[in-house]
């Protein structure tokens, strides 16, 4: 069967678009995305695609969008944007975005590089923004604290989970546990310690800590 003209629709959406572009970078990384690699995974003319999305900027700004989505606790589409923000647990609402943000991350590290650099420009995820700011600012935050903790949350993740990402595979790599755990114990007691006990090596235990203290932190915001 011959791909589609550029005049056809070919009954897709805008999200299977960025869906399909999602998993392809998944399973190619995000050298293989072009408009016309992207076309032959949905069988159509790469020209069709731009029904969808204008240019590869906004496909990029579109599979932000969609990692996001899966984490963003107030990014239901179907939520109402007058929904009453004020019975909202902040911090339950805060950390329940981090951890969902990372696990999103985790689930799709392609797109890493386009999280950590490419801001949130898209509608629904600028929606998305803006109800998290109405839920912590109708927990007491002022508006610049509001756009402070969720600014410096969302760094936070993304940063921590480049890191996961990059950790060596290998055992016994440099800056391992493993390697850590060889050192000169005389010189590096507390070091070698840690690494053989296993304290403080654990990266969801570490994101855990970090989460709690942050946004523990921006209570003082309430103050």
């Amino acid at each position: 069967m011959g791909k589609r003209t550029r005049g056809e629709r070919a009954g897709l959406s805008r999200t299977q678009v960025l869906d399909a572009a999602l998993a392809l970078v998944d399973r190619e990384g995000a050298g293989a995305l072009t408009m016309r690699r992207l076309g032959v995974e949905l069988d159509v003319e790469a020209m069709t695609l731009y029904h969808y999305v204008p240019n590869k900027d906004a496909l990029l700004d579109g599979l932000v969008e969609r990692l996001f989505a899966q984490a963003l606790p107030f990014a239901d589409e179907n939520a109402e944007a007058d929904t009453d923000a004020e019975s909202a647990d902040w911090r339950a609402l805060l950390r329940t975005y981090a951890v969902s943000l990372r696990q999103a991350l985790l689930r799709h590290p392609g797109v890493l590089s386009f999280a950590a650099s490419r801001p949130a420009v898209t509608p629904a995820t600028l929606d998305a923004v803006e109800h998290g700011l109405a839920a912590l600012t109708a927990s007491g935050f002022p508006l610049g604290a509001a756009v402070h903790a969720l600014n410096t949350l969302s760094l936070f993740v993304v940063g921590h989970t480049a890191a996961e990402a990059a950790q060596p595979t290998q055992a016994e790599a440099p800056g391992s546990p493993a390697w850590l755990a060889e050192l000169d114990a005389t010189r590096y007691p507390l070091l070698t310690e840690a690494a053989r006990s296993g304290a403080g090596t654990d990266d969801a235990e570490r994101f855990d800590f970090a989460i709690n203290a942050l946004v523990n932190g921006f209570g003082t915001a309430l103050d």
